[in-house]
């Protein structure tokens, strides 16, 4: 027997006949005697409906408010889940947030969980009840308030819970069958990778590997919580994400992943003096502007170029401030370039293993695509690239480090 936690996410509880889909997976792990809590997402849309009408009402709208409505759509799903559950005889109750308790921080809209009790989700599961719970949302135990926890805030609802409740696994179910080395929709013959380690989750997820949140993959390797990632619509295997003792064989390269999300800045001529990358980079932090990839020229005459990346969201933001800044900064131009895009490798073999970065950029030189920006660390090289080379520059890549599979 074991204790589980099952995750669904938008697309898997969609609609009514999903939803039922859903009951039966539970009732299969229910009947093989495990101890199974389930974790709901939203249906597909409905959360994005619910926030539009936020903003229509009001661009600049409460954001207390904002969470009391877009919590509501997690709060349809877990009634609707848990009918399905006991219309096949599975004994299942649906729980919000607030009734876990899933305690957080003040940050209406973007909360941090701070505390989980899984007592009461712990006595229900021994009893052989299912609890049904709400992803994506939490209470401020202060004001006493429903929060939410930001977009794809579900999956950390269900790590959280999953390290809660001491699950021996948290299955997150989506509408891909696991992990793969790139985006199969760029890259036919990517591979699903049966293991991969945390650290290489954490680093694919956060520069654009969307199978997983970020701030999920983070909670899972500090609780230490292994998870599946398999498909809601087939039957198959998924990827496990586990400790790096656990994988016996550390390929060099486990994958390649793109994001289209950033835009380059430009300063030409600041001042080479000190304290001025403070000034311009505290001027951006101030603004909440978050600065990614860095780059910074030496000139001869006193001068330097200043190049590094942001989110694309942030650049209209981040140009109002330095430019409100200029005659403190003494830059004499501004340049902003939003068709950009970051491809990065990762890969924990990349530890013990010399070369990766000059396979890497020889296999961009070959196809002719220029590099502008390069930043590294421990397990990973990331490059910027002109969006119009996105997809080559993935598919090169994905041949040069061999994770082709065989055609």
């Amino acid at each position: 027997m074991a204790r589980l936690v099952m995750k669904f996410g938008g697309t898997s509880v969609a609609d009514l006949d999903r939803i039922r889909n859903v009951a039966a997976r539970v009732k299969r792990e229910v009947d093989a005697g495990h101890q199974v809590a389930v974790v709901v997402s939203a249906m597909s849309g409905v959360t994005n409906q619910l926030v539009k009408w936020c903003q229509d009402l009001s661009a600049l709208h409460d954001a207390r408010e904002y969470d009391t409505v877009v919590a509501t759509g997690e709060q349809v799903t877990t009634g609707l889940t848990a009918i399905a559950l006991q219309a096949i005889g599975v004994d299942a109750r649906s729980w919000q947030g607030w009734q876990v308790p899933i305690i957080t921080d003040q940050a209406h809209g973007k909360a941090r969980v701070e505390s989980i009790d899984g007592a009461a989700l712990i006595e229900r599961m021994e009893q052989g009840q299912v609890p049904v719970v709400a992803g994506f949302q939490g209470i401020d135990p202060k004001r006493n308030r429903i929060t939410t926890l930001g977009r794809g805030g579900s999956d950390l609802s269900a790590v959280a819970i999953a390290a809660a409740v001491k699950a021996d696994r948290c299955d997150i179910y989506t509408d891909v069958d696991g992990i793969y080395t790139t985006d199969p929709r760029i890259v036919p013959r990517a591979r699903k990778l049966e293991r991969i380690s945390y650290e290489e989750m954490l680093e694919l997820a956060s520069v654009g590997a969307k199978v997983l949140q970020t701030r999920s993959v983070e909670l899972a390797m500090k609780q230490r919580v292994r998870v599946q990632v398999l498909s809601s619509f087939e039957d198959k295997p998924g990827s496990l994400v586990v400790d790096e003792d656990e994988i016996v064989e550390q390929p060099v390269v486990s994958g390649i992943a793109y994001s289209r999300d950033d835009a380059k800045i430009t300063l030409r001529r600041v001042p080479d003096r000190p304290g001025v990358a403070a000034a311009v980079f505290g001027a951006l932090a101030k603004a909440n502007v978050n600065v990614d990839m860095i780059v910074q020229n030496i000139g001869a005459d006193g001068s330097t170029d200043m190049t590094f990346t942001i989110g694309k969201v942030d650049l209209p933001r981040a140009q109002d401030v330095l430019e409100k800044a200029r005659a403190d900064l003494g830059y004499e131009a501004l340049l902003a370039d939003p068709d950009v895009t970051k491809i990065s490798v990762v890969g924990i073999g990349m530890r013990s293993h010399a070369g990766v970065a000059t396979t890497m950029f020889k296999a961009l030189s070959d196809k002719g695509i220029n590099i502008q920006v390069i930043s590294t660390s421990e397990i990973k090289v990331s490059v910027l690239v002109g969006a119009e080379y996105t997809e080559l520059a993935v598919r090169a890549l994905h041949t040069a480090y061999g994770l082709d599979a065989p055609a």
